[in-house]
């Protein structure tokens, strides 16, 4: 049977990216070695390195003055690591979602944090809006794309101090303003590469020194210095990206991902509108995730919940089960997922409605 990778992470990658990394693991390079065992010092790894982080650039015409670097650690370690290279006075957070509140939750650590909004009073199923951002902050965080709760922030906003975006799930899903940003960072395992390595773009003149103590592993000058070899690299999953990036510019880049990304969620998003057994989780269509799409059953459907995970199971759907926090269904939409996997999904909640009406 035909399985339809719905998963939000690790996810579904190009198959262009598996082909080429399951090659790369048996023979790296025509070196006679796997990509597992080769030195990251080596000429042939360097040349992964350098292309990956110029192959960055290019496809989000990254201007001058930001570095591009690849670390362990996830997002969850940039939590920490931003403001240790920011924080001085105060930081301001933007409130939409477990991740955000993970990064609250670090940066507190630091000093005070003005959390300028929060859309947890109706968990977190919207976008604030309306809010001020405080010019005496050092910098103010959000969270683009939010996993669990399918909402996005879909623009590049303007800020009066340094903007830190995390970016983990929606990176080259649609064009971005680099400039706007002082650091873009982000786990590679939804749009980029399996899971293990992770990016961050930072513009180079918002580090500064601090009195306090940070360690070598926690300053991005570090890693940019040494581009991204201060410590062994995630050596797999950096080849990974690249063949990621690669598939990227030649399918067209960013602009080509984005039409694609918003014909895919029309597609699903039209369907749960239209089906009698489901409702979307967000209502305003502004606030809607083009990567991670939530529903749930309508009013009066519940008790269909589980006929239908397993109907949609046994109709290839492969990890459509929404986060536990949440419960409902979550199909997640990346670069990666072709358009007629979602054909497929909305098929089978035609299917269950017609069995079910």
């Amino acid at each position: 049977m035909k399985k339809y990778n719905f998963y939000a992470g690790p996810s579904i990658l190009p198959q262009y990216t598996i082909e080429k990394t399951a090659e790369a693991v048996v023979d790296f390079a025509g070196t006679g070695l796997s990509v597992m065992e080769v030195s990251h010092r080596s000429k042939e790894f360097v040349a992964v390195m350098d292309e990956a982080q110029q192959l960055f650039k290019d496809l989000l015409n990254i201007p001058e003055g930001y570095s591009v670097v690849f670390m362990g650690g996830g997002a969850s370690t940039q939590f920490a690591m931003v403001p240790f290279n920011l924080f001085k006075t105060k930081a301001a957070y933007l409130n939409t979602g477990a991740w955000s509140k993970k990064a609250i939750k670090e940066a507190q650590g630091f000093g005070e944090v003005d959390v300028v909004a929060s859309s947890e009073d109706k968990l977190f199923n919207y976008i604030p809006k309306g809010y001020t951002i405080p010019e005496d902050a050092d910098y103010f965080h959000i969270t683009t794309n939010n996993t669990i709760y399918g909402t996005e922030i879909k623009y590049d906003m303007d800020s009066p101090v340094p903007l830190v975006a995390d970016m983990s799930s929606d990176i080259f899903s649609r064009p971005i303003d680099v400039s706007k940003y002082a650091i873009i960072y982000g786990g590679a395992q939804k749009n980029l590469a399996p899971a293990g390595v992770t990016f961050a773009i930072v513009k180079e003149d918002i580090l500064r020194e601090f009195n306090h103590y940070v360690p070598n592993m926690l300053k991005y000058k570090t890693h940019i210095d040494k581009g991204s070899m201060f410590n062994t690299p995630p050596v797999l999953p950096v080849f990974s990206a690249l063949q990621t990036l690669t598939w990227l510019k030649d399918n067209g880049g960013i602009n080509e991902m984005h039409s694609k990304n918003e014909y895919k969620a029309g597609l699903l998003y039209d369907e749960i509108d239209r089906n009698s057994l489901f409702r979307a989780t967000v209502a305003d269509e502004n606030d809607r995730s083009l990567m991670n799409i939530c529903f749930v059953m309508n009013d009066g459907y519940e008790p269909l919940e589980k006929s239908f995970f397993d109907f949609a199971t046994s109709e290839g759907m492969v990890g459509i089960k929404g986060h536990r926090s949440v419960g409902g269904f979550r199909a997640s939409t990346y670069n990666a997922l072709p358009a007629d996997s979602v054909k497929a999904l909305v098929n089978t909640m035609k299917e269950f409605e017609e069995k079910n009406r």
